[in-house]
This record gives C-alpha cells, structure tokens and sequence, in this order.
C-alpha cells in the first residue's frame, strides 16, 4: 500500500523551491551575460529595448530613424579594454587597442578605443561563437582587420536581403544604426525622441566622470594631461531606457554604413554620440540626434571611437520585487508554523 501524501509537506517543499529560485533570481544580475572563462571571464550587462515597431524620428539625421519592429536588448556600458583583452586571450582574435597613456592611462575598465570596425566585428563574432551560436558577420580571410563578405543566397540560413551585413540567425551584432538611435533619442515613457540621450532629453552637463542625471562626459581641454574617457561604468547619467554613454566619452560605432545600404564591406561605417574630447561649443550638435560622423572599417579612429554591443535576443531575466520574496517567504513559514501545530 502506497503511503498517503502530506500536503503540508509537499506546498512546504514547493515552496521552498520556489523561495529559492526566486533568491537565485534576485541574487544574480537581471540581463547580465557572462563570457569567456576561469581568468579570462567577464560581464556584459544588457537592458532591454520594447517598444517594437515604434514610429520612425523624422527631426534627426538621418531622417527617418529609430524604428525597430522587434524587441531586443543594448549592452548597458560601453566595450572596456579588459573585455577585449580576455577575448583576445581566450579566443586569439589579435586586436589591437589604442595607447591612452596620456590620455587617462590604459585601466581595464576605460572603453576600448583604437578597434577598427573589422576588429569590432570579429570581436562580436567572438561573443557569438564562444556562447554556442552563430556569427553575425562573414569573413572568409584570417587577418584581423581584413574586411567582411556580404551574406549571399549561398548562405541560406543566414541572407538577409535587407541587410546583408548580419546574419539572420546571430544573436550578438553590432547595433544597426535604428537600433543605436532608438537606444539614444527615444523615450519610451512619452512615445517620442529626444534631442538628446539624457533622462529628460536636454543637453547634458559636462563631467569627467560619475552618474549623475543628465550628464555626459565630455569638454575636457584636450591637453596631455587630459583625463580621457572615463571608466564605463562612470560614464554619464542614463538614457531614457536607462543606457550609459550614449553621449559623450567615446564615439561608438554602428554596424550600418554611411549610406544606409549595406552593399559592400568597403563602404565607410557610422559612428556618433560625441566624445570626451567634444568642446561644450560643438557637444549640442555632436551629441544630438542630428549629428552622425563615418569611418572606413579598417581605420581604428585613433582614441576616440569605441563600440557597444546589442543582442537580439529579447529575454529578460525576470528578477522578483522584494515584496513578492517577503509574501511568499511569510506563506511558507506560515505553512511550517501551522504543520509544527498539528503535531502537537
């Protein structure tokens, strides 16, 4: 005869489990996706972009922009030197980095500078591959600033005609030129753009480093012993999507050409967003989203062009409110008071 099920028992250990997935959950990092391995590991964080098939800016340059009819995520900070340096490790990709020695010196976590845009691409390959999936652009030589091949008919699973750059079935990309803008300038709160990529869409308050809303960094003297970039994580106040850097610091790269066509990989790149070096005369244009700037991809843009990383994917790791952990922590140690009465 089978033994009869206690149910106290078994919605305790439910529960329980329950409790402490949720613990895992909050303990870990919403969005946060690790690389690499053992010495050679490291974090990217990434926040989610909704708002799928939002209207396109018709103010900026250029015009239109910032439409994407799918959700997908931006890395929240900029890519750091360490990040390309465990790469280049773990994966032998050779890129090389800018020397900022007299520009703030080379500390892990200032923003890659000095990768051309090939170089930011096979990096990005790199992310894919090294996490199970599949390139998102094609190169058929081996030198690391050797430029891609278009995805063609031949390339079933991966052609897409409207953008032969990427692969279709790639997660980690370089973010296209909508993707970048719409990260920046658009507000999801108001449903429309911002001049800016500031909380408010102002124009944001020069600073060397730090967090503060409506900041970005940006007006330093351009002297040798100019600060440079500051590090990722300190670098300016948030967009409204709550993105780090999208003005000032470092230029970043997009995966788009100049011409929007995407046609070629000798076509030259874009690049926006402004850099630490920007006078505050020159930050309202340069910042704005009426400023774009291009770069061939085999030219590294000295020490003020780094890259951000995008993910398709539009998966969240959904982190519980703390009052969803104190509720069913009091359910459940409400279950074990009640069963330890019943045996009395």
């Amino acid at each position: 005869m089978s033994k009869m099920t206690n149910p106290f028992k078994t919605w305790t250990a439910v529960l329980c489990v329950v409790i402490s997935a949720m613990w895992l959950s909050e303990r870990s990092d919403a969005g946060i996706v690790t690389f690499g391995s053992l010495g050679s590991a490291f974090d990217m964080e990434f926040v989610p972009i909704g708002n799928a098939n939002n209207d396109d800016d018709m103010t900026g340059d250029p015009n239109p922009a910032g439409k994407v009819e799918y959700a997908y995520q931006m890395g929240k900070f900029e890519v750091s030197r360490d990040m390309i340096n465990k790469a280049n490790t773990v994966g032998g990709l050779g890129i090389t980095l800018h020397d900022m020695t007299l520009l703030g010196g080379n500390g892990i976590h200032i923003p890659a500078t000095g990768v051309t845009w090939n170089e930011a691409a096979r990096f990005v390959n790199w992310l894919n591959t090294s996490t199970g999936g599949f390139a998102a652009y094609n190169f058929t030589t081996p030198g690391v600033n050797d430029n891609i091949t278009l995805w063609t008919n031949a390339n079933v699973a991966d052609f897409n005609p409207s953008n032969p750059y990427r692969s279709l079935r790639t997660n980690y990309v370089l973010p296209s030129m909508d993707e970048w803008y719409k990260a920046a300038y658009y507000d999801p709160g108001s449903m429309t753009y911002f001049d800016y990529p500031s909380s408010d869409g102002s124009i944001p308050t020069p600073v060397t480093s730090g967090m503060a809303p409506n900041t970005a960094v940006y007006g330093q003297p351009g002297t040798l012993d100019d600060p440079g970039p500051a590090e990722i994580m300190s670098a300016g106040g948030l967009s409204p999507y709550g993105i780090m850097g999208m003005a000032g610091n470092v230029f970043e790269m997009e995966e788009t050409d100049f011409l929007l066509n995407n046609d070629s990989g000798l076509n030259f790149r874009e690049y926006r967003g402004g850099s630490w070096g920007v006078s505050p005369v020159n930050a309202f244009a340069q910042m704005s989203s009426s400023s774009r700037s291009s770069l061939l991809p085999t030219s590294d843009g000295n020490g003020v062009i780094g890259l951000r990383v995008a993910s398709l994917s539009s998966d969240a790791v959904a982190v519980p409110e703390p009052s969803s952990l104190i509720m069913f922590s009091t359910m459940a140690l409400s279950l074990l008071w009640y069963r330890k009465r019943l045996r009395k």
